[in-house]
């Protein structure tokens, strides 16, 4: 069967590095280049005549800025009701680190990091690498049904019911900080038990990953150290490079940092969190497992049901990639399979609150 190719627009304002893009999209009868642009100001003009599906967007351009780039490219595919999708190109600086996060966010479907080689070649073939990987998992679930600005509604409870759920445990990868971006604001605030996260990003963009949540959330979001004790409505966040486990200590929880061998490509793994979340709490947790590629937390998922605990997937259109999601459906590890703005209402519930 013929697969129509995608449409690419290229923006940086490079023109080495849109020569460098091209080349390594070459070669690819299912992807087909048909701009290459030098502005922000260019790429919204362009996608406005001619609609490209993806667009690779330099993040630190001078004149229109990146976010601003995105944001207004967003609104010309929701005008044309045409999928849009923006993969941001991030520089290896605590700025590019910064804007990158704030993009996935506000709705990129993933990043690629900037080669620093001198050699062409060798540039071309890191970046051919990362492009195809990210363009095929967009092509895999191309158009998602994701809705648009998050309304950061709170969800507030004039009764508490009772609850056996002590904590909350949830991983996410490649489209999980936009999905983040939703839940967490509305959960956050008014969660009673501590909330444990991993999200697959690389190590030095955790912290600025803390410091944009917590911003949105408006509450204490951390990254995680070992042998600290848990306090009811903090999220502690796993941190770069190493696993994020839970451990019961003198009677008391406390969190861990490991540096046992990766899982499933990853470290921090989903596995590890929620295989550890089983051993310190049993059965009285909540689980979640939001939008991602591979099939992390689908192992750790199996080890939670076995042990009584509840867990609830993003469902597949409102998922940028619906791969960790379906593997633990796949495993018959799902509880519940949610839209992502239904899931902080339904957290809630579980937990007593609402209703």
């Amino acid at each position: 069967m013929n697969v129509e190719p995608l449409r690419v627009l290229i923006v940086d304002d490079s023109r080495i590095f849109r020569s460098v893009l091209e080349e390594a999209l070459s070669g690819r009868d299912d992807v087909n280049v048909v701009g290459s642009v030098w502005s922000g100001e260019k790429a919204i003009e362009f996608a406005r005549t001619s609609l490209p599906d993806v667009v690779t967007l330099d993040i630190e351009m001078p004149g229109l800025g990146g976010m601003e780039t995105l944001k207004a490219l967003r609104v010309v595919g929701a005008t044309h009701q045409r999928a849009m999708g923006v993969l941001l190109v991030s520089s290896h600086t605590k700025r590019g680190a910064t804007v990158t996060v704030e993009g996935l966010q506000e709705g990129a479907f993933d990043f690629i990091t900037k080669p620093d080689s001198a050699d062409f070649q060798e540039n071309v073939l890191l970046l051919r690498r990362q492009l195809i990987e990210k363009i095929d998992a967009y092509r895999s679930r191309r158009p998602f049904q994701f809705p648009g600005q998050a309304s950061g509604t709170r969800i507030l409870s004039r009764h508490r019911r009772s609850t056996r759920f002590r904590a909350v445990v949830i991983g996410a990868s490649t489209g999980g900080p936009q999905a983040l971006a939703r839940l967490l604001p509305v959960l956050t605030p008014v969660c009673p038990v501590p909330m444990f996260l991993v999200q697959h990003l690389p190590p030095d963009f955790m912290s600025y990953f803390a410091a944009s949540l917590s911003r949105r959330c408006g509450v204490r979001i951390v990254e995680a150290r070992d042998g600290a004790s848990v306090e009811p409505g903090v999220l502690y966040l796993a941190p770069g490079d190493r696993h994020l486990v839970i451990n019961k200590r003198d009677g008391k929880i406390v969190t861990g940092l490991s540096d046992s061998p990766p899982e499933n490509g990853c470290r921090p793994a989903v596995d590890v969190l929620f295989r550890s979340a089983s051993a310190a709490y049993g059965g009285q947790v909540l689980a979640v497992v939001l939008s991602g590629m591979g099939c992390d937390g689908a192992k750790g998922s199996s080890v939670l049901k076995r042990a009584g605990a509840h867990v609830i997937v993003q469902d597949e259109p409102s998922s940028v990639v619906w791969g960790m999601p379906s593997s633990v459906v796949a495993a018959g590890a799902a509880d519940e399979i949610q839209p992502i703005d239904e899931i902080a209402s339904t957290l809630l519930s579980h937990l007593g609150i609402g209703g």
